[in-house]
């Protein structure tokens, strides 16, 4: 019932949701000849997916400020991260989420589709949908790009701030021993980080028209191999 194992349940069931989301139709694909997938069920795979990888993103970073406390105000822990605030901040966390994936949706309908609609891709994604689109997706693009700086970037820049000030407060600590038990509190959440922002960076930083076949791999690993890591991180941590 503690904040860190509240938020990590709360980590594995978006997990467990972002690999469903994908996963099945995926496989199904991998044995089907009939490949196809209707326009709704792309734009409710969508939803789900930016929703999702949105809602891991701001867990992740919820996460972050949670070790800040922990390491950096251990006798304030207790009061600071009250249950009452940790719903609150999840909550938060889902309600962005869910507006962020609604907001980019609504502008996908509205793109038209008149050539091929082959997607070369394993699952509906933004990037691959704004490819194929003949009309233009100028606007769609610009704002998926600003809105993306916020969600991201402003979440991960805050990750980066609490880690600074971990950092400095565990080498504050005078006995070699606190200090690595200090920091691997945080070293499981450091390499799940790493690698989700890793891969997540690789896809979306970057013009439309450079987006390849390889940032399809990169994709995957955010998309299916993350989430899978996750729990195995955490479990061998733990």
């Amino acid at each position: 019932h503690s904040p860190m194992y509240f938020f990590l349940a709360n980590l594995s069931f978006t997990d467990l949701l972002f690999v469903t989301n994908t996963v099945p139709k995926m496989l199904v694909n991998l044995q089907s000849q009939n490949k196809a997938i209707s326009y709704v069920g792309c734009l409710t795979q969508l939803y789900f997916l930016i929703s999702l990888v949105t809602l891991d993103n701001l867990i992740l970073a919820t996460m972050a400020y949670d070790r800040y406390v922990a390491i950096c105000h251990p006798l304030h822990y207790t009061t600071a991260m009250s249950p009452g605030l940790c719903m609150l901040l999840l909550t938060s966390c889902r309600s962005l989420s869910s507006l962020y994936g609604l907001t980019l949706t609504v502008l996908m309908s509205r793109v038209t589709f008149c050539g091929s609609r082959e997607i070369h891709y394993i699952f509906c994604e933004m990037y691959v949908l704004l490819r194929l689109a003949c009309s233009n997706t100028q606007t769609t693009h610009t704002v998926l790009i600003a809105t993306g700086i916020f969600i991201f970037l402003a979440p991960f820049g805050f990750m980066i701030m609490s880690y600074v000030r971990i950092v400095r407060a565990i080498f504050q600590i005078p006995s070699a021993s606190s200090k690595y038990k200090a920091f691997s509190t945080c070293a499981s959440h450091l390499a799940v980080v790493t690698l989700f922002y890793g891969t997540l960076c690789m896809v979306y930083l970057q013009p439309l028209n450079t987006y390849s076949l390889k940032d399809s791999v990169a994709t995957v690993m955010y998309a299916v191999v993350t989430p899978m890591m996750n729990p195995l991180i955490y479990t061998l941590r733990n």
